[in-house]
């Protein structure tokens, strides 16, 4: 078991069995950043991401002590949000729900120097492009197993797809990508 797994089943024992605030403020840090990027690719602006992410953790806080009895909490906490984000979203605009496009950030993670960005900007606006132009589907998944880092049975219970299907649609969606950047490779 991972380390970061390890952490997050323990916080999850001490909210549910003694209520620790410090643990759910741990358990928050941890997730925040993540539930913002997917929620907002359900919902139009970043203040609404905010209200949606803050509905999941007041969930979780008033389900606390059923949390000990959930096997996989990365996918429950991902349906839950997805489940505010799309209520949110229809609630608010009474449409049908469209993916927000997001930019990948590709330095998210490196020690890059300005002038290594201003090199590769022009790569990185091609692909931005490129996955933008990917179906919708196809986008959520292939954002949420490459940025995210989840595995194709977690997106698949997130989506409420099968494990398959994910499949299919990040071979689409890498498939679409090589199209799209092929004159700009070698």
């Amino acid at each position: 078991m991972s380390r970061d797994v390890e952490k997050i089943i323990s916080w999850i024992e001490a909210i549910a069995l003694s209520d620790s605030q410090t643990a759910f403020k741990s358990l928050y840090m941890a997730y925040y950043k993540r539930l913002m990027r997917f929620t907002g690719l359900y919902v139009p602006s970043p203040a609404e991401a905010e209200e949606v992410v803050s509905d999941v953790f007041l969930s979780i806080w008033n389900s606390r002590k059923q949390l000990p009895g959930i096997p996989n909490f990365d996918s429950y906490i991902y349906s839950i949000a997805r489940n505010r984000a799309i209520s949110h979203y229809r609630l608010q605009h009474m449409e049908t729900v469209e993916l927000k496009e997001r930019e990948v950030d590709l330095f998210f993670r490196t020690d890059t120097t300005p002038e290594d960005e201003l090199i590769a900007k022009e790569d990185i606006d091609r692909l931005n492009a490129a996955i933008n132009s990917l179906p919708d589907k196809c986008r959520t998944v292939f954002k949420l197993v490459r940025e995210d880092k989840l595995k194709y049975r977690e997106v698949a219970t997130i989506l409420d797809i099968s494990v398959k299907t994910v499949e299919a649609h990040l071979a689409i969606a890498v498939r679409k990508l090589i199209e799209a950047l092929s004159p700009d490779i070698g």
